[in-house]
């Protein structure tokens, strides 16, 4: 698949302050990557390298196969920022014709944009008049102008109702489909996990870790969680279970070994409990490993 953003060996400095040191990912077309981490991780200043808008120290940061500052390469990137804001006395047709004359998109694109985004019905009032999700929704839109080859979304789903963020995911997945690369930085890690294809762990300016959460499960070896129902107080007595904890209504917990899942489970169902669920490591349960083993959890009760 062709490479649409590479970073080798990028290291930044502000003065005599270095906040990221070599850093090295790659984005593929069609890939969604997740970029998390906590304040001071590096993450915004790796988002605003790719985005051309400071020039790394060292290093190499390539977006569409040039220099993130090609106007160009520009043009092909669509970015939601985590605060949006916009003239309050346009209306949302307005914004977003602006926005497409800046971009030298074609002006029909706006009112198809509007209704993606479920904005059709009220493109004509001032922006003032919108609440905080109609406003997010107008920023998603905006950096859907152009068809995008890259998007890079910051917390995308603040302020948007459950209805509104199940759509945007789904509208991601479409993207995605039609080759567009996405990056999305987000801090409610349960809501994106099922959308990215892989995730970078950033802490103190380093990758603390990198891949597939598969790859990340495999690395971080993190007990999975196996809860049942209706067992009765039927006792297992497996090497693999670590620990065993009594829930309500009869419902049971157990910490088994990553490598005792499968046996673990099947000892489980023989004893014919009524409900039996098994969940590996989250992506949340990662995200805390990886902070915890990089000796960030000080800095990590809110992500940036």
């Amino acid at each position: 698949m062709p490479v649409v953003v590479k970073l080798t060996q990028v290291q930044q400095h502000y003065g005599a302050l270095q906040v990221l040191h070599h850093i090295n990912w790659t984005l593929h077309a069609g890939e969604t990557i997740g970029l998390f981490g906590h304040n001071g991780a590096g993450k915004t200043t790796t988002v605003r390298l790719i985005l051309g808008l400071i020039q790394h120290t060292s290093g190499e940061v390539m977006v569409l196969g040039s220099a993130p500052t090609d106007i160009n390469v520009r043009r092909q990137i669509g970015f939601l920022p985590e605060n949006v804001m916009f003239y309050p006395q346009l209306t949302g047709y307005e914004t977003l014709a602006y926005f497409a004359r800046l971009k030298k998109v074609p002006l029909s694109q706006v009112d198809a944009l509007l209704a993606k985004v479920g904005l059709g019905a009220v493109g004509q009032q001032q922006v003032k008049s919108y609440s905080k999700g109609m406003r997010q929704r107008l920023g998603i839109a905006q950096a859907l102008l152009g068809k995008p080859k890259l998007l890079v979304l910051d917390e995308p789903t603040v302020g948007l109702d459950p209805i509104a963020t199940q759509s945007l995911y789904q509208l991601m997945e479409q993207l995605k489909l039609e080759g567009t690369s996405i990056i999305i930085c987000s801090h409610v890690l349960p809501g994106v996990e099922a959308y990215i294809d892989k995730a970078v762990i950033m802490a103190r300016g380093h990758i603390e870790a990198l891949g597939t959460l598969a790859e990340l499960r495999k690395e971080a070896r993190l007990p999975t969680k196996i809860r049942t129902a209706g067992l009765n107080g039927l006792a297992l007595q497996h090497q693999g279970v670590l620990k065993r904890y009594e829930l309500a209504d009869g419902e049971e917990e157990f910490l088994v070994a990553p490598n005792n899942t499968t046996e673990v489970a099947s000892q489980l169902i023989t004893l014919n409990p009524s409900e039996i669920a098994v969940s590996p490591p989250s992506l949340e349960d990662l995200y805390c490993h990886f902070t915890q083993r990089a000796g960030a959890m000080g800095a990590a009760g809110v992500q940036q």
